[in-house]
């Protein structure tokens, strides 16, 4: 089933637009969602979640609810972005009696059992709260009242690497038990390594590839040349070639031929992503 699915999504703004963005999820799987600051993620995810006004598209939950249904299916869905602002003064234990007010599926054990996974005092109040204690409280939330569909802008951000290696273990579980369907957006690409199998990358406003992980990382192959090797040429082979302590280094198709002076290194999720933000003419890549 298609959990969720956008064709020809287009916003505009005075600066920035998106343009003719279409993917869609599968249930039960997690899927990473990329590119740099300002190249439209946090806005797709916000024209999703009905925040704001869209121009044009077509934007459908569960093969038959759209973006206009939002509140209908909100019960299914589970939102997490950094930018939310919590009462700060209240305490958590009555920000979650109002929150789960929302929710005719709320779990109080599913709820008790994270609360005490994360190790938060529900006497607490927000203010009391490390920025990283905030963030996990949010993900409570929403796994709190078994939504099909999770949505998370920048989950793991404020998290320590030990948090955030907790987080992404519940992921796997809700994904191998529950059928869940994870969307999220990360500038932390070692976590979508750990977990992700899908990866949509998103630049200028356009998505420029659209694969599962494992397709990604074998479609480049990432090369050294020393500088004593290194010619015009190779600026033109190489996709945002770069000057290193080693000479140079770029990313190269795998289909393309290797010179016999190139150096292949290891190919990872974010130095794929450093050269094709150095490259400004890789729409040859655009799928």
């Amino acid at each position: 089933m298609k959990v969720l699915n956008i064709e020809n999504l287009n916003k505009k703004y005075e600066k920035f637009e998106l343009k003719n963005i279409s993917f869609s999820l599968d249930e039960g799987k997690i899927v990473g969602f990329i590119g740099r600051n300002g190249a439209g993620k946090t806005t797709a995810i916000k024209s999703i979640m009905n925040f704001i006004q869209i121009d044009d598209g077509d934007i459908t939950f569960f093969e038959k609810y759209n973006r206009d249904n939002i509140n209908k299916i909100k019960k299914y869905i589970g939102f997490v972005s950094g930018g939310i602002d919590y009462y700060s003064l209240k305490p958590i234990k009555v920000i979650t009696s109002v929150t789960k007010r929302f929710y005719d599926n709320w779990d109080d054990e599913a709820y008790k059992d994270y609360m005490n996974k994360f190790n938060i005092d529900e006497n607490k109040k927000p203010c009391e709260l490390s920025e990283g204690m905030k963030v996990k409280y949010s993900l409570i939330l929403a796994l709190s009242h078994n939504a099909k569909l999770l949505i998370f802008d920048e989950p793991t951000s404020g998290l320590d690497p030990v948090s955030r290696e907790e987080l992404l273990d519940i992921f796997l579980e809700l994904i191998n038990k529950e059928k869940v369907t994870i969307f999220f957006s990360t500038h932390i690409t070692s976590d979508l390594e750990r977990c992700a199998d899908n990866i949509i990358y998103i630049k200028n406003g356009k998505i420029i590839l659209n694969q599962t992980y494992d397709d990604l990382i074998s479609k480049f192959k990432c090369v050294r040349i020393k500088k004593e090797n290194y010619i015009d040429e190779d600026n033109k082979n190489l996709i945002g070639i770069k000057e290193t302590k080693y000479g140079y280094e770029g990313i190269i198709s795998s289909n393309d031929d290797l010179k016999d002076y190139y150096e292949v290194v290891n190919t990872d999720l974010e130095s794929i992503m450093i050269h094709l933000e150095r490259d400004e003419n890789n729409e040859k890549y655009i799928i």
